[in-house]
């Protein structure tokens, strides 16, 4: 039987943390959550988007236990004020659903002056799940789910000489950039749980072709040529719906039989029911993971270490 959000188990009492709760496939994540029983944080940049979001939520499921918090993954300083609001109001955190993300944008630097993608999709959720840490690690089996793409097949290590591409810029390699550093950030971060004797969890999952925001966003902002366009006639005629599409990281993040690492995506890699996937392992993995995280720490100036929370 193919896995639907029905499989998942009671969540009342859990707090989930949705980071681009406010459209897409991050507002079916904090649907289904709250349907589920948890109490749910939006985490999101665009206030009205996110109010008319919790408003869909409430209409659906007016028991639902839903709060805003403002989030701009492109400011290291919205990302920490983010984490001391909630951590203020929740000082256990049982979900963290890394969603948020940009695609193919033109070529443009977050505050931290930061490439874009590379900073809204990776280095601010990379600081975000370390502030969080503390709260994370007061659960009983806390669980960090980040959202990848089969992009980051075209991706390739980040250059610590230039991470933020001020040479050779290009929207769709420094997207695969991005995604490739979310996969390794997964992997990475579920080894340090290991690492630690700790019932934390780390999953990643794609939702292969989803029909959202995201390529119609591309298209609108100018940057990603006739692929940007291209991409969303494919999405808008052939994608999975955000109700589909958001199954995979929804499994990723809930389901109990999960064993920590594993990687959620459609079964037909761009459509299809929610399944575990193999993890393809390079021989230099140790190495990829252990570089990209002291760059993403000498950027951000953020330490990610489960043994020093």
């Amino acid at each position: 039987m193919a896995w639907t959000p029905d499989d998942i188990p009671d969540l009342t009492g859990r707090i989930a943390v949705v980071t681009g709760g406010n459209g897409g496939l991050g507002l079916v994540c904090v649907h289904e959550l709250a349907k589920a029983g948890a109490h749910v944080v939006l985490a999101a940049r665009d206030q009205d988007k996110a109010r008319t979001a919790e408003e869909q939520v409430r209409a659906r499921n007016p028991t639902a236990l839903t709060e805003i918090v403002p989030l701009d993954l492109g400011s290291l300083a919205s990302v920490a004020s983010a984490a001391e609001t909630i951590q203020q109001s929740h000082p256990r955190i049982d979900l963290l659903v890394n969603n948020a993300g940009v695609m193919a944008m033109p070529k443009r630097t977050t505050d931290d002056g930061f490439e874009m993608q590379f900073g809204v999709d990776h280095l601010g959720h990379f600081a975000l799940t370390a502030h969080l840490l503390p709260a994370l690690l007061r659960a009983d089996a806390a669980r960090v789910v980040t959202v990848t793409s089969t992009a980051r097949f075209a991706g390739s290590p980040v250059n610590p000489a230039d991470p933020h591409y001020t040479r050779g810029y290009g929207p769709w390699r420094a997207y695969a950039r991005a995604k490739w550093a979310n996969y390794h950030f997964g992997l990475g971060l579920q080894r340090q749980f290991e690492k630690a004797g700790l019932r934390a969890t780390s999953n990643i999952a794609h939702p292969g072709l989803s029909n959202t925001d995201l390529q119609s966003r591309t298209v609108r902002e100018g940057g990603a040529g006739w692929l940007g366009a291209a991409s969303e006639v494919l999405a808008k005629r052939s994608g999975m719906p955000a109700a589909l599409g958001a199954r995979p990281q929804l499994r990723a993040a809930t389901d109990p039989a999960s064993r920590g690492g594993d990687l959620y995506a459609p079964r037909y890699a761009s459509s299809g029911p929610a399944v575990r996937r193999p993890i393809l392992r390079r021989w230099d993995l140790d190495r990829r993971i252990a570089d990209l995280w002291a760059l993403s720490q000498r950027e951000t100036d953020v330490l990610l270490d489960v043994t020093r929370p």
